[in-house]
């Protein structure tokens, strides 16, 4: 494959760029959480007493987290087969717990998306220079990655030994999720 100077330069940029923690303000929200079998994960359209929710759909079930602390609040070990994958146009699963009753957006193995940029201009891209491994990279200038890794940029995951599921904002800006085929990796701010 041929590449164009620009694609040569960005996919050398982006090679070279060691992974880091997160910048300010964004912090881990929990330790790295396992979640085998991941199928897709998804936010609560709003955010429930002002917490941000994220339900992950996985092959052994569903489960339901507070995306700032990433404590489990509900589980359903045997959803309903007819409502248990995201399907339709939607890619929706019916919530659990303090969601139950509310669809919630999947994205994940089945398709969909979830938020790329907060209203205050951070963004979240996926990379990926060294196909199939992933690259997550969190910006504060529009998506650009313009200038050295760190400064505007930075390189904050790369999916080596689990398949990139999602990653994504809540809708409130406030949570990141990274999720993979085995886990879920939470910031917030």
């Amino acid at each position: 494959m041929t590449f164009t100077a620009y694609q040569q330069e960005r996919r050398d940029r982006f090679l070279s760029a060691p992974v880091v923690p997160a910048p300010d303000p964004w912090r881990p929200a929990a330790p790295l959480i396992p979640v085998g079998g991941l199928l897709g994960v998804g936010f609560a359209p709003d955010p429930v007493s002002g917490q941000d929710l994220l339900m992950v759909v996985s092959s052994s079930g569903h489960g339901l987290f507070d995306a700032s602390t990433g404590e489990r609040l509900a589980r359903d070990y045997d959803p309903d087969p007819e409502t248990s994958t995201p399907t339709g146009p939607g890619l929706s699963c019916p919530g659990i717990g303090p969601l139950a009753g509310t669809p919630v957006r999947i994205a994940g193995l089945f398709g969909g998306g979830l938020h790329t940029t907060t209203e205050d201009g951070w963004t979240v891209e996926v990379a990926s220079p060294d196909w199939p491994h992933h690259r997550v990279l969190l910006s504060a200038d529009g998506g650009l990655c313009r200038g050295p890794a760190g400064e505007k940029w930075w390189h904050i995951f790369h999916a080596r030994w689990s398949e990139l599921r999602a990653a994504g904002f809540s809708p409130s800006g406030r949570t990141l999720v990274v999720a993979t085929s085995s886990d879920i990796t939470l910031l917030t701010r």
